[in-house]
């Protein structure tokens, strides 16, 4: 028990000590327990907090406890709602069962709906449909950072596709009074790095609707039926978020031109295109889902895939001209420190065979040019000595690709 304050020894002795003494030996003993008091208060505090630490962790294996003593759940599929109950198809052994329902319960259940039941296949709650998280992750929740203004050389495509894409979406009625149907798909084709990602990705940036994007090989897979269930959960997820842009780049990797092939993995392949043939335009209705698909590989296509009613639009996606090398070069080097003496026209006439990634490999390397010579300014000789090392390393891609083909 603590002592009291008539228990506690004075630190003076009463008979002798003066009265200004007395005041000060007090002074110095409350300066004394007042650190010993903040002291305690610490130590209160932390034994405070470290028992709330314990009493979450309690609380914790209580809980995992209470779950483990509880009888495991049973995924079903509702197959019918009748008068006298559920009709339900466990998962795995496809026994069924009918059982009864609340009312509550009832008003929020349809056929196909997953459920989970316990041991007497008594419904206890509804789950979520079974979507691979593959197919979630592919939706794009931040718009890349290109727009159209970053695009140069490619008006009359950017214009198709912003017909077949964004005007729907945006002036549906337009389509309803001349009374057609809107495209429902565009495939960009043409060399490699002439902008038809880039094109994908400013409708990404344009677009209010949502955008999923993923490659062809994503979709390849070697277990028989995954890649297609994949496609399947694919538009599954742009049906929940429509209106919805699905973006399939190389989409040659799973549309190829189909053979007599029996190996397992064509025979998958063509299953997954199969899929994607019947999802594009099936039995199903579409809905608001528009699709951009681009490839560097027009001839390998099945003829199936390019036919209207899947891809409606087949745009091609060339080498720009000289007018579109000169934006591109304008476009790139926007925020560089370029010298007046730079001339864009010559700079178009001289790289006649150059794509628009080329243009910008150009761009980097001149500024490479001028770090090395410890300038700050690009010159007109940096983007000439650059053009020739982009020719050379090309040059070299050619050479070895034919060494190993």
């Amino acid at each position: 028990m603590s002592d009291t304050v008539d228990d506690v020894d004075l630190p003076y002795d009463e008979d002798e000590a003066s009265q200004q003494e007395k005041i000060q030996a007090l002074e110095e003993r409350l300066e004394v327990l007042e650190a010993q008091n903040e002291e305690m208060r610490d130590k209160l505090l932390d034994a405070n907090a470290e028992n709330n630490k314990y009493q979450q962790k309690l609380e914790r294996l209580t809980h995992e406890n209470k779950k483990l003593k509880q009888s495991p759940l049973f995924v079903a599929t509702v197959q019918e709602i009748t008068d006298e109950g559920v009709v339900i198809k466990q998962h795995g052994n496809n026994q069924e069962a009918l059982t009864e329902v609340t009312d509550e319960m009832r008003e929020g259940l349809e056929p196909d709906d997953r459920v989970a039941v316990n041991n007497s296949l008594s419904i206890v709650k509804s789950l979520s449909n079974e979507t691979d998280v593959r197919a979630r992750v592919m939706e794009v929740t931040e718009s890349p950072d290109v727009s159209y203004e970053d695009i140069g050389g490619l008006d009359e495509q950017l214009q198709e596709v912003r017909e077949t894409v964004e005007m729907p979406l945006e002036k549906p009625d337009m389509f309803e009074d001349v009374g057609i149907d809107p495209p429902s798909g565009v495939l960009l084709y043409g060399p490699p790095g002439t902008g038809k990602t880039m094109l994908a990705k400013a409708v990404a940036n344009q677009t209010d609707a949502t955008f999923i994007k993923m490659a062809g090989s994503e979709l390849v897979h070697k277990f028989i039926g995954e890649g297609a269930k994949l496609v399947r959960d694919l538009f599954d997820v742009a049906r929940e978020h429509e209106p919805a842009v699905i973006f399939i780049d190389e989409i040659d990797a799973i549309a190829a031109k189909r053979t007599e092939s029996k190996t397992s993995g064509d025979a998958e392949v063509q299953r997954t295109m199969m899929q994607l043939l019947s999802e594009m335009d099936g039995f199903e209705e579409r809905g608001e889902i528009r699709i951009i698909a681009a490839t560097n590989r027009f001839d390998m296509l099945d003829r199936a895939i390019l036919r209207p009613g899947r891809f409606d639009r087949l745009i091609e996606v060339p080498k720009p001209d000289a007018d579109g090398r000169e934006l591109i070069f304008q476009i790139h080097t926007r925020d560089m420190n370029v010298a007046d003496e730079v001339d864009f026209e010559s700079l178009a006439d001289e790289t006649e065979e150059a794509s628009g990634a080329d243009i910008k490999a150009i761009c980097t390397e001149a500024g490479m040019f001028a770090i090395r010579d410890d300038r700050t300014e690009i010159r007109m000789e940096d983007f000439e000595a650059a053009w020739d090392k982009v020719q050379a390393d090309s040059d070299t891609t050619d050479d070895v690709s034919k060494t190993f083909a």
